[in-house]
């Protein structure tokens, strides 16, 4: 097995949050691209400007050194250095006190230059003072009636004011980080909201949260507002499903307990009792596979597979006609071949309920089916009673039954087709819309599917 090294120790290092994180991954290439950008400018750029301005200074220094060995006496070589000097803007001190060695600042780094250059180009030079003045810079040369020294402006070898690159340099950095330090936390804050509201929803508090910032973030915020939505309606529906199991089944139940307590040992029950009783149960097993099968649907199990929608439809309808429901397909328009992505048995059995709702709330059913190239829209129209557009959404809950309208004498409904309707057509990510039938003046339910 081959030798990995393990850096995990320099996770400890490294900051946990988020802000920290993303600030170190904005921060770090920066300050090091900066940092190596300054160092190499001002080593290549002031190390060159300063050489050559000292290798100017220098021959002018030779020439001063020239004049001076070519004189005949001391005091003729102080003259004839000051006649040069002078109009070279040099001081010429002759002799000199003492000997001078090379001295400068610690962060005198463009010092060092100078002190090689001039070395290099003036022989006769044997010390150079830039420690003394930092403004001034003296030079002790071996001449032939002596040592002497001349002084000149530190200005004339180095490169002026070379401290306001880095002033401005650390000015732009410390302002372009501020500003990317705003734009930083502004789009970090959605993150933060939405960790927020995640971290409260586990706690099984509800905080108000609006999907905001990056397109990344606000389709994690809109997933996760989809996810709580679908988490609260199914415990919304497990209370009523539990609440509509106690009270559908609590009438027959009392029904068959109190016939159950009429019943004589001596006297057999008579026929229409058992019917009565056999009935109640007939009831009560309904009521359970209703149940059942709105727990099913409220499971969502399955993927969804590509299938031609136009072909499948045909077949629901005709399976429903064989069953001997009054259902026709009076439209369908689309491609036979086009496919749409969706669970072909979860969709049957809300398309089933709708026809049972149709049919038994009413004597047809009229099916209408849209394949266009964004969604697929399935509409199934009756000529019953309709329901009034301010009970529209309260059908769609489930265990609901509008007696008042939808007559629950004409059929044993316990109120869950359109609840699984409903249902089906959002985990496909679609709706169910219910309206005024146009055509036969009923009730006009479409499921619409996004493609």
């Amino acid at each position: 097995m081959a030798f990995r090294p393990d850096f995990t120790w320099l996770k400890r290092f490294f900051p946990r949050g988020i802000y920290g994180r993303a600030a170190l991954i904005l921060f770090l290439p920066v300050v090091t691209v900066t940092l190596v950008v300054s160092v190499m400018f001002l080593q290549r750029h002031f190390d060159d400007v300063t050489r050559q301005m000292t290798a100017s200074m220098a021959r002018e220094l030779a020439f001063v050194a020239a004049q001076v060995d070519q004189a005949a006496n001391s005091p003729g070589a102080m003259l004839a250095g000051e006649t040069v000097a002078r109009p070279l803007g040099l001081s010429l001190m002759l002799p000199v006190p003492g000997p001078v060695e090379d001295s400068r600042l610690f962060y005198d780094f463009s010092g060092r230059v100078v002190i090689d250059a001039l070395r290099q180009e003036v022989p006769q030079v044997t010390g150079i003072d830039l420690g003394s003045d930092i403004k001034r810079v003296n030079v002790t040369m071996d001449g032939a009636f002596g040592p002497y020294m001349l002084s000149f402006d530190r200005a004339r070898v180095s490169a002026s004011n070379p401290h306001q690159l880095l002033v401005l340099m650390m000015f732009t950095s410390l302002l372009m980080s501020g500003i990317a330090t705003i734009f930083l936390r502004n789009q970090l804050r959605p993150i933060r909201r939405l960790a927020r509201a995640a971290e409260e929803y586990g706690k099984g508090r509800i905080v108000p949260y609006r999907p905001a910032g990056a397109t990344e973030v606000r389709s994690a915020g809109a997933a996760f507002l989809d996810m709580r939505n679908r988490i609260e309606r199914s415990n919304e529906q497990r209370k009523i499903m539990l609440s509509g199991i106690s009270h559908d089944l609590r009438t027959p139940l009392t029904r068959l307990r109190l016939g159950l307590s009429m019943l004589s040992p001596d006297d057999l029950p008579d026929q229409p009792e058992i019917d009565d009783m056999v009935a109640d149960v007939d009831e009560m097993g309904r009521m359970i596979s209703a149940f059942l099968d709105f727990a099913r649907d409220e499971a969502q199990e399955g993927q969804a597979v590509s299938i031609a929608a136009l072909p499948f439809l045909r077949g629901v309808v005709a399976d429903a006609q064989r069953a001997g429901q009054n259902v026709s397909l009076i439209m369908a328009e689309g491609s036979d071949e086009a496919e749409v992505a969706f669970r072909p048995d979860m969709l049957r059995r809300a398309i089933e309920n709708l026809f049972g709702n149709a049919v038994r709330y009413g004597t047809l059913a009229e099916v209408e089916v849209v394949l266009g190239p964004r969604s697929l829209r399935i509409s199934v129209e009756d000529d019953g009673p309709g329901i009034p557009e301010t009970q529209l959404d309260e059908a769609m809950r489930p265990f609901t039954r509008l007696d008042s309208s939808r007559n629950q004498n004409r059929g044993q409904g316990v109120g869950l087709g359109l609840a699984i309707a409903a249902d089906v057509a959002r985990a496909h990510g679609g709706q169910l819309r219910l309206g005024q039938g146009r055509k036969l003046d009923g009730l006009r339910a479409e499921i619409v599917i996004p493609r």
